[in-house]
């Protein structure tokens, strides 16, 4: 059972609102009057747990839509597990795993995602997003490029690679035959539920507990798959919330 205490701190308006990145087709599809996909699925889930009706703050990065919740318009949010934002968003576990990956034009040298990080080296990416703020803080050689998009300030900017997400730069690649991916990952991208730090610690358990549920009982898989996305994408549960086989 729900404490009232945990709806009122979690949708204090009596609304539940749920800041939706649009930008990460993996997490989010759709138009901001119609979003769809994970992400909308379990706000739409967390909503119905508390009692309340859901609203929609749709963006089209992952900056803006951490920025809606840092500032109060926003009550959870579906980002990136990352150290520069753990100040102010209190995160649940991964519910989906992602990789983040290089584009390369198709003649280049790059191979590897050690060969991408050397002197000389540019690489466009979305500014702010996940792969952004992990790049700033592991890069030892290589510039970044901050853009709208990385494959297209990469592109644009004839740079030496792009980084981004598996899916969309898969796609990208295959319309693009002078660009082709490096096929190892450079990073896992683990997308948690969030809210600001400043909410009870009854209500982050809350967040927390819940999304061990949905990925044990297999609501996370299911609603990747009619999103069109692999079920392989969802993140285990943690041991003590894993179904017995």
């Amino acid at each position: 059972m729900i404490l009232p205490s945990v709806a009122a701190d979690l949708a204090p308006t009596g609304v539940l609102r749920a800041s939706i990145n649009l930008g990460n087709p993996v997490l989010a599809q759709g138009t901001p009057q119609a979003p769809s996909g994970i992400t909308v699925d379990l706000a739409r889930e967390i909503a119905a747990r508390l009692g309340v009706p859901v609203e929609f703050l749709c963006f089209d990065a992952a900056r803006a839509s951490f920025e809606a919740m840092a500032g109060g318009r926003a009550d959870v949010c579906f980002l990136a597990i990352e150290p520069a934002r753990e100040t102010e968003v209190a995160f649940t576990a991964p519910y989906v795993l992602i990789e983040g990956v290089y584009a390369v034009p198709q003649d280049s040298d790059l191979n590897t995602p050690e060969d991408v990080d050397a002197p000389g080296i540019r690489i466009g990416v979305k500014a702010g997003s996940a792969y952004d703020l992990y790049l700033t803080r592991t890069l030892r050689h290589a510039t970044l490029i901050r853009g709208h998009e990385g494959v297209d300030t990469f592109t644009a900017q004839h740079l030496e690679a792009g980084a981004g997400i598996r899916q969309p730069m898969t796609a990208y690649a295959a319309a693009h035959p002078e660009v082709r991916l490096i096929e190892k990952e450079f990073m896992e991208i683990r997308q948690a539920v969030g809210t600001t730090t400043t909410r009870r610690p009854e209500t982050i358990r809350f967040l927390r507990e819940l999304v061990e549920e949905l990925k044990a009982d297999g609501f996370v898989a299911a609603s990747l798959r009619r999103a069109g996305q692999s079920e392989t994408l969802a993140a285990p549960a943690l041991p003590e919330h894993r179904r017995a086989e």
